[in-house]
């Protein structure tokens, strides 16, 4: 069957058509993607506003367009972090109902980190053993560890990299010391984390998802050879915290020239690679393997389940 999986996420509205069935992987036809950036348009008390609210009905109704004349099945379409805490979520989506159509799907947090943890196990497989995941949206940043394709432990915290961009890095290029201040925020949100996967076995595979992640992977990592034919994308901490300084002093409107920074990554990628920076450091992870699954195929594979 073709699906459409239209995700509303807090940078991108990003509608994703792939052709599957249950026992095989989804095998992707098309992508559209809409920059967003929702958590510009936060009021003081963090509803959306009105431009924000138009912006958002605008491109979930592209998207349903383009989900249209690609001829899908079925619609699967949610919404994280941005529309899950604004006090006028509740209105914006039914407002995106009536006028597009597409019902979308609050996710909580911790839905986000146990579905991209199932994605993640289907992708690496079961001989992978325990696994520990990181993965950095706009929003959120999400945590999940365990053996099997449901996370021992799963949690969401603030730290996404839209959202600590505008929290914590208003200049651009960011200060010595606004980088220095979100640094010191991560830590101390991840200190009391860490303890509540004190009890997970230690993982074989530290895995990384995202585009973030993929983004900073591209830029400061490095290739190696896969079981099959794609070879695996690594990361280590110290390549990592070699380049973040380095993106730090650079303007976001030049980031772009550098492999694999994307224009629609570029205004918040400095705060992911910091966050990602110290979550590595937070559960003394020196090196990470990047995922191509998330989110996104974790409610493919989901939907499959269900149907059988």
């Amino acid at each position: 069957m073709r699906l459409g999986v239209l995700d509303v996420g807090s940078n991108t509205v990003n509608l994703l058509v792939v052709d599957a069935h249950r026992g095989a992987p989804p095998v992707p036809q098309s992508s559209h993607k809409t920059v967003l950036r929702l958590m510009r348009y936060l009021e003081p008390s963090g509803a959306i506003s009105p431009e924000g609210v138009h912006a958002v009905v605008e491109a979930v109704g592209t998207a349903a367009k383009q989900a249209g004349d690609a001829g899908i099945d079925e619609m699967l379409a949610f919404a994280t972090s941005a529309l899950r805490e604004a006090p006028n979520g509740p209105a914006v989506l039914a407002l995106v109902a009536d006028e597009t159509g597409v019902r979308l799907q609050v996710l909580t947090g911790e839905d986000e980190a146990r579905i991209t943890f199932l994605a993640v196990r289907r992708w690496y497989g079961w001989s992978a053993g325990d696994m520990l995941l990181f993965d950095i949206g706009g929003g959120s940043l999400e945590i999940a560890a365990g053996g099997s394709e449901n996370p021992q432990v799963a949690v969401s915290l603030p730290l996404g990299a839209g959202r600590t961009t505008i929290g914590f890095l208003p200049d651009d290029p960011p200060t010595a010391n606004e980088t220095a201040a979100l640094r010191e925020h991560a830590a101390s949100l991840l200190a009391t984390t860490v303890p509540l996967f004190a009890d997970c076995p230690k993982p074989a595979h530290v895995v990384g998802s995202s585009k973030t992640v993929r983004s900073l992977a591209r830029l400061a990592g490095s290739l190696a050879d896969g079981v099959g034919p794609h070879d695996r994308l690594l990361l280590r901490r110290s390549g990592l915290d070699d380049w973040v300084p380095r993106l730090a002093k650079i303007p976001a409107d030049s980031r772009p020239a550098l492999p694999g920074i994307t224009v629609d990554r570029t205004f918040q990628i400095v705060a992911g690679g910091i966050v990602l920076s110290e979550t590595m450091r937070a559960f003394k992870v020196s090196e990470l393997e990047v995922s191509p699954w998330a989110l996104r195929e974790g409610l493919i594979l989901l939907y499959l389940d269900r149907l059988g």
